[in-house]
């Protein structure tokens, strides 16, 4: 039976993705700024839904997405052949490493598989979709570093743990954490994961924002409905 998720500009089916539409990639992509990025890459599309908000949010920007998994590389492409932002989008079946650069990016997003070390999932394909290592972030930053345009990002939504590991890292890349935004489930609650984004030009401070998702148990924010609102249809 196929799965359908209806957006109010595009309809996103993930039949055959691996890993559904979730809360962290939906909030990637709500809250970035985009209105100077003409060439975006999303990095491990899944169903794609990160590369048509982003159409959605930028009419001018040309968005390339890669996809290591054959049938969710399939489901993505079907997905963006079958909206109005077609013409911008296009799909790779590839790792991000395989990847054919043409010139450089203004931003690269990703709702990267985060579960460290972990392979317990017994499903091979959600396994793989979830597991990566520390090498993987490693490549990514060597990728970006070398791929980014002068004034281009590198945003991931990421857990906090990682987020710190990743800080120290990048440096060592000649990329900087400039921005962290900080996502609660509730007010008061310590962060569950980070929107960070890494520049080639340090900040003497970075820039630090908070975001909580419910005001009350199964009660989104008004945050969180403000920032989903161009986007879902029960806002």
């Amino acid at each position: 039976m196929a799965s359908i998720f209806r957006f109010k500009q595009f309809d996103v089916d993930q039949t055959d993705c691996a890993m559904k539409i979730n809360t962290d990639g939906v909030l990637l992509a709500s809250l970035l700024d985009i209105a100077n990025s003409t060439r975006i890459l999303d990095i491990g599309t899944g169903t794609g839904v990160i590369a048509l908000m982003l159409a959605q949010n930028n009419e001018y920007s040309e968005i390339e997405a890669v996809e290591i998994d054959p049938l969710a590389a399939a489901m993505a492409e079907k997905n963006f052949r079958n909206s109005i932002f077609r013409d911008r989008l296009s799909l790779h079946n590839c790792s991000f490493q395989e990847l054919i650069i043409r010139e450089h990016f203004d931003l690269m997003v990703s709702n990267p598989p985060f579960y460290t070390d972990s392979l317990h999932n017994p499903d091979q394909r959600k396994r793989l979709a979830r597991h990566t290592d520390m090498t993987f972030f490693l490549a990514l930053l060597d990728f970006a570093a070398t791929n980014l345009s002068g004034r281009g990002k590198l945003v991931l939504i990421i857990p906090t743990a990682l987020a710190e590991a990743l800080r120290l890292i990048s440096v060592e890349k000649g990329l900087y954490c400039t921005n962290e935004i900080l996502i609660s489930s509730f007010v008061g609650e310590p962060p569950i994961r980070k929107i960070v984004t890494f520049e080639r030009a340090p900040k003497g401070v970075v820039d630090i924002q908070q975001f909580v998702i419910y005001a009350a148990k199964g009660v989104y924010s008004e945050s969180y409905k403000q920032a989903l609102a161009p986007y879902f249809l029960a806002f």
